[in-house]
């Protein structure tokens, strides 16, 4: 039985090195296949010209340069895009470029297939979570994207929790850093995690990222409910790990809230979370919920958030309120995903609950 062939986008710099010391070839080769697949975007090694035909054809026998086209796009309006990639065992995972300022964009990529932290405001978190991705699925993300423009910053914020699949994410890191490749800086790229401590503790001593926690309550009881997550980590726990945190001077760690109406959004909310935040560099996120079928939560009132957002803001915390684009298409994490198969199952949307 024959060996399958190795993807070369699940390796690393060091293991591509090793790859081809494997093959008794030069350290260097490692760094010109890195130019060819991830600066100018070739995945065939016919292609390759500065290799010998010899490794070329050696390469074909051993490797194999995966590569990926969206099987559904769907673009908004305001110019976000969603896209839904086929993987190769038929499991979907979602990706969306949203336009910044200027011809700017930022890429949210996914790092599992589903999720098991089962939140209860998230979509994605009703599928459960069917596995991690390879790191060749996380990087290939970015590279089909790259096909529609440049990306300028990267975040790990679409489905699945990035910290459950911690090796894949770092070595996915590691390849959006390289000069060779990607050429990203750490401070392009933020990791969102649900709060999960023992590995956030190992994310910041392994890699630098910019860090963002999804904190969503100010109490243990509503973030037991919003997240269950918290009844292992609880809040005291949570804040104690982003005090620890390593940060670079003038870093802040981005604390995401989930405004949901008559749930977390009163001012005696936002007072508790100026008590939580306090001895940490943060800056808050606040986030409209994005209603979507099959939920009890509704999106705060408009008065409700800009109370928030105020008190906040008086108390000297950096608190922005982050634009919700895509609105006209199924943008939130998990929608076109549940969209198509609901549509290939033939079934009818869940029903709103009042």
């Amino acid at each position: 039985m024959s060996q399958p062939l190795t993807d070369l986008k699940n390796l690393t710099l060091e293991e591509l090195t090793g790859f081809f010391s494997g093959l008794g070839k030069e350290r260097f080769r490692a760094t010109q296949i890195l130019r060819w697949i991830y600066r100018r975007g070739v995945t065939n090694f016919e292609e390759m010209t500065d290799l010998s035909k010899a490794l070329r054809e050696e390469l074909v026998a051993r490797a194999r340069i995966s590569d990926w086209n969206p099987e559904v796009v769907e673009t908004s309006s305001d110019g976000t895009r969603k896209y839904l990639f086929r993987l190769e065992d038929g499991q979907t995972v979602e990706t969306v470029r949203i336009p910044m300022e200027g011809e700017r964009a930022t890429l949210c990529i996914s790092t599992q297939v589903g999720c098991a932290m089962q939140c209860a405001f998230c979509l994605t978190g009703t599928f459960g979570l069917l596995r991690n991705l390879t790191t060749a699925e996380i990087v290939n993300q970015v590279c089909a994207a790259m096909k529609d423009g440049p990306i300028n910053n990267i975040v790990l914020m679409g489905m699945g929790e990035p910290l459950h699949n911690l090796e894949n994410v770092v070595k996915a890191l590691e390849i959006f850093y390289l000069t060779e490749g990607f050429g990203f800086s750490a401070r392009k790229v933020t990791l969102s995690t649900c709060g999960l401590v023992p590995e956030m503790s190992q994310l910041g001593r392994r890699i630098r990222v910019n860090l963002a926690v999804s904190l969503n309550a100010t109490t243990d009881a509503v973030r037991d409910e919003l997240m269950p997550i918290n009844r292992r980590y609880p809040l005291k726990v949570l804040m104690a790990a982003c005090r620890d945190y390593p940060l670079a001077p003038r870093e802040r760690i981005t604390f995401e809230y989930i405004l949901i109406r008559d749930v977390n959004d009163t001012q005696a909310d936002a007072k508790r979370l100026v008590g939580l935040l306090h001895g940490i560099s943060a800056k808050v996120n606040l986030i409209v919920y994005n209603e979507h079928e099959g939920s009890a939560f509704r999106a705060p009132l408009p008065e409700r958030v800009q109370a928030f957002q105020t008190y906040l803001l008086d108390r000297q915390i950096v608190a922005v309120r982050r634009a919700s684009k895509g609105q006209d298409i199924s943008a939130a994490c998990g929608q076109l995903k549940g969209k198509l198969e609901r549509a290939q199952a033939k079934l009818p949307a869940p029903a709103v609950e009042d």
